[in-house]
């Protein structure tokens, strides 16, 4: 691990998920999921590069013949100091992006160097995610009724009262009954795994819970932003084909393993930031309007324990001119 961190870098990484909201924002329901996703990756990859620290990025894009920029290794910042692993999802929800459907985010993640999780051959989590009051109560490898139980005596509630957020995937119909069964409330979304955990762990958003498998490199990032609101997360990796399977023999991973949240994202020094793109439960999306902008940002860090919400107005014309990027 590295030494301490002593600047806040939520407040800097902000200003690169705010970008590629701002840039990707265009491409709101028009049934474009690549234009758009190269456009929050434009921005975000240019962005960092102004940020003063040596990054790593260990959550990206995908290897390096798979992405030309922000793959898994690649080098931004533009200093020595301090040593930072990162976990970008330029945009979590793409889709919903494309369609123009609710909750679509764009989100960093940053750590000291060597504390951020790599699955590099098993890309998928089973996972469980709960706020601080219910954080210390769960366990993934208990049936759902039992976790169910736990999270509402936690929260000095009833089963009846909770609601809980899943991923609408077929693979998710055992977790659907047995939700429906022990009487919770269930709410199924189309996409958005990352938004969906910070619902569950952040008070007041409606969401108690956060059940079913997702991507593993968002789990990393969601790991990020659960620790810096205190609440709770497991996982287990979850092979989802043969290669992946062969995968785990030949590297001797161990699948039954529970990864809590200091194994996705340790240290002390975690922050995150996530910009909305469309407008959703936890940030409103980016609204436009004759040369400008404005977009609402969460921003957290862990070592204060602090959490913003940002809005911001933006003028176009001369953040671009600042930036050397076209935001109009």
């Amino acid at each position: 691990m590295s030494d301490r961190i002593g600047r806040n870098l939520a407040l800097e990484i902000v200003r690169v998920t705010e970008a590629a909201a701002l840039t990707s924002g265009r491409w709101m329901g028009r049934g474009d999921k690549e234009a758009a996703d190269q456009a929050a990756v434009d921005a975000m990859r240019q962005m960092l590069d102004t940020i003063q620290m040596d990054g790593v990025v260990v959550i990206g894009e995908g290897e390096k013949d798979e992405a030309p920029m922000l793959y898994v290794g690649e080098k931004v910042g533009c200093a020595d100091h301090p040593k930072v692993d990162i976990a970008v999802d330029p945009i979590d929800g793409t889709r919903l992006l494309a369609l123009g459907m609710p909750n679509s985010i764009s989100t960093v993640a940053m750590a000291e160097r060597g504390a951020l999780l790599e699955s590099p051959y098993v890309m998928y989590m089973e996972k469980i995610v709960v706020g601080a009051a219910a954080a210390d109560v769960i366990d993934i490898e208990a049936p759902v009724a039992v976790n169910l139980e736990r999270v509402a005596e936690a929260n000095d509630r009833e089963v009846r009262d909770l609601v809980v957020v899943m991923l609408d995937r077929p693979r998710h119909e055992q977790f659907i009954h047995e939700v429906r069964a022990a009487g919770a409330r269930l709410r199924l979304i189309p996409d958005g795994d990352v938004a969906g955990a910070v619902m569950a762990a952040n008070v007041g958003t409606g969401i108690d819970m956060l059940l079913g498998i997702g991507g593993a490199p968002e789990a990393v990032v969601s790991a990020c932003a659960v620790r810096c609101l205190g609440g709770g997360m497991q996982c287990r990796l979850w092979p989802r084909n043969d290669a992946e399977w062969a995968l785990v023999k030949e590297h001797g991973i161990d699948v039954t393993r529970v990864l809590r949240l200091d194994d996705l994202a340790g240290g002390d020094d975690l922050f995150f930031a996530a910009t909305g793109i469309t407008d959703g439960d936890i940030l409103r999306g980016v609204h436009y309007f004759r040369d400008g902008a404005t977009t609402q940002s969460l921003v957290m860090r862990l070592r204060s324990g602090t959490v913003r919400k940002v809005d911001a107005v933006h003028r176009l014309n001369k953040l671009g001119q600042l930036e050397g990027m076209t935001f109009a």
